[in-house]
């Protein structure tokens, strides 16, 4: 793959990480809708609208894949989901985020066992600092006790990020698949998970005109199109920046809250903010300090 085409598609990536971004500000403003129903209702329209863009686009086609790439696809949408919703609602969250963000390390890390990755040194610190800072974000700057009553949402929330690093990486081998397959897998993660919420939530739907259009923004934007440029920022990106990179998202999360006044700017904040965006740099050095090759005679 060419050089400007591997950037192009970690540029496409990176946007989903941006979006990712507003989980937050639209969940918010997404009123007192359980989890499961607003991850079916998000994936079902996600889903809904990205076939009918294949129905009149002529691709529908490339929905036909073998039902491995079925499972793989519904099982790295759904589970991640599934099991952060149960590190949520079995452990305090500040832990069970904690331990959920460490997903984006340990895509930096399983990349190196990827057919043409290297993984090196300033991979690996750019993605460090990414997770302290997270951990500043999360924790607030103050302590955090972990304790082994919490056992059962702890696991969930390691579980949460191994299913997501994992379903990112793998991607990598199925770089065959069409991004446009995705539109399946919002299909039956929504399916999974409506039946999730029948069998454990109660229905609250969104009660007015600001909450649905929340939903909406949800399905349109972290919740749908998001998917579809992360399969194609791991697949044909640079999957190590890519990695440390989404450590911005909770960032830019927390800071998009402070603007619209659900939060205040702290200290930790701060520093938070030095500690991931200096990840990142350090992370894409290569990308972004890379001097390109000359041509000709010198």
């Amino acid at each position: 793959m060419a050089a400007a085409d591997r950037v192009r598609a970690t540029a496409i990536g990176l946007s989903a990480v941006l979006m990712w971004a507003t989980l937050g500000l639209f969940g918010a403003g997404s009123g007192h809708v359980p989890p499961f129903l607003l991850n079916a209702l998000c994936f079902g329209l996600s889903g809904s609208l990205a076939i009918i863009w294949l129905a009149l686009s002529g691709k529908l086609a490339l929905l036909r894949q073998p039902l491995k790439v079925w499972a793989f696809g519904t099982t790295g949408l759904f589970g991640f989901h599934f099991f952060y919703f149960t590190a949520i609602r079995n452990a305090p969250p500040v832990e069970a985020n904690l331990i959920n963000y460490t997903w984006p390390l340990l895509i930096v890390l399983f990349s190196a066992f990827l057919p043409g990755e290297r993984l090196r040194i300033h991979h690996v610190i750019g993605a460090i600092l990414g997770l302290a800072g997270a951990a500043l974000l999360v924790s607030g700057g103050g302590s955090v006790a972990f304790s082994g009553a919490f056992a059962i949402g702890y696991a969930a929330a390691v579980a949460s990020s191994l299913f997501w690093s994992s379903y990112s990486v793998l991607s990598r081998r199925l770089g065959a698949v069409p991004s446009e397959a995705v539109a399946g897998f919002c299909l039956t993660s929504a399916i999974l998970s409506a039946i999730c919420h029948f069998a454990l939530e109660e229905t609250v739907l969104p009660a007015n005109t600001l909450e649905w259009a929340s939903v909406v923004a949800l399905a349109l934007f972290p919740v749908g199109l998001a998917f579809f440029t992360w399969d194609i920022g791991i697949k044909r990106g640079d999957i190590q920046v890519l990695g440390a990179a989404a450590y911005s998202a909770p960032l830019l999360s927390t800071l998009l809250l402070i603007a619209f006044g659900f939060g205040n700017l702290t200290l930790s904040v701060g520093f938070a903010c030095i500690a991931i965006t200096l990840g990142a740099v350090i992370a894409a050095k290569d990308m972004i300090f890379s001097r390109p090759r000359r041509t000709g005679l010198p």
